[in-house]
């Protein structure tokens, strides 16, 4: 690992056929603990946890700016 600071995240998937029903991105321990619950739940579809490459939709930063003008009242 070249930054041991940075923790690496994993992509879990549900996939029925060539279709994903559910996509989860997480640490590794929640990751795991997902993909065994999914699989207990969808028994019979395919289940992968996979290293996130770094174009998921979770391993991106938020932007800084607000993307409204207006707080809650």
């Amino acid at each position: 690992m070249d930054n041991p600071g940075v923790s690496v995240r994993r992509r879990v998937r549900v996939w029925f056929g060539e279709h994903v029903i559910a996509d989860y991105c997480a640490e590794p321990l929640l990751a795991e603990r997902y993909a065994k619950a999914m699989a207990r739940r969808f028994a019979g579809l395919r289940v992968t946890n996979e290293a996130l490459n770094g174009e998921g939709p979770s391993s991106r930063p938020l932007p800084d700016e607000r993307l409204w003008g207006l707080g809650p009242q």
